[in-house]
């Protein structure tokens, strides 16, 4: 599990194609990784990944032909920089909202418009998804736990402080950049209690609680 706080920015250094799957090496000089051990979870944009390899400056990396067909690490290249994350430990301080490493969707950026220091981006994803996210719910955006501002059918609105711009990737962002998507774990599990067929939780079970 992870929180969306976004630890480091890393830099892809080498992108090795073996049979479709491809071994990503990644380096930052802001994570401590000589406490790592290898099989370490690293959320890579949001992708909760394996570090197969570890060096006093990064970590290596395998991304398999699923992930990289259903998020947009196929799309990396050598250069380009990326949000770090290690996985949460039991202790560790919750700052943003639970998160599962495991991408719901791709999103598009339809917009970035400053918005007095900060930046209001706005964020299209498949209908499909759009019933999960809520105003002022959570959604996250390549590994960053974001509150949601606006929605509007498919598209959200989010807004960027100036130190989230600069301490992730998400100051790059422009129009038709390719974003991954998770959203809110509780929403999942909300529409799951719904639909099932038992007599637990129900609509009219929320109303009476409060909750409608």
């Amino acid at each position: 599990m992870f929180t969306g706080i976004i630890k480091a920015k890393g830099c892809i250094t080498a992108l090795d194609r073996r049979g479709g799957d491809v071994r990503l090496s990644v380096q930052s000089a802001d994570l401590p990784f000589e406490h790592y051990e290898v099989g370490e979870s690293i959320a890579v944009n949001g992708v909760c990944l394996t570090a197969v390899a570890l060096r006093d400056d990064g970590f290596d990396t395998d991304v398999s032909v699923e992930t990289l067909d259903v998020t947009s690490l196929g799309e990396l290249r050598v250069g380009d920089h990326v949000n770090l994350e290690p996985s949460l430990a039991l202790g560790d301080r919750m700052g943003g909202h639970l998160v599962s490493g495991h991408v719901d969707c791709l999103g598009t950026v339809k917009s970035c418009e400053k918005d007095a220091r900060s930046i209001r981006i706005a964020v299209e994803i498949p209908p499909g998804f759009a019933r999960y996210v809520a105003k002022k719910g959570s959604v996250t955006v390549d590994g960053v736990s974001l509150t949601v501002n606006e929605v509007s059918g498919a598209i959200f609105e989010v807004n960027i402080i100036p130190h989230t711009a600069e301490v992730t990737i998400i100051g790059g962002y422009g129009a038709g950049s390719r974003v991954n998507i998770e959203v809110d774990l509780v929403a999942r599990y909300i529409e799951r209690l719904l639909s099932s067929d038992d007599d637990g939780v129900s609509m009219e079970f929320l109303k009476e609680h409060g909750y409608g």
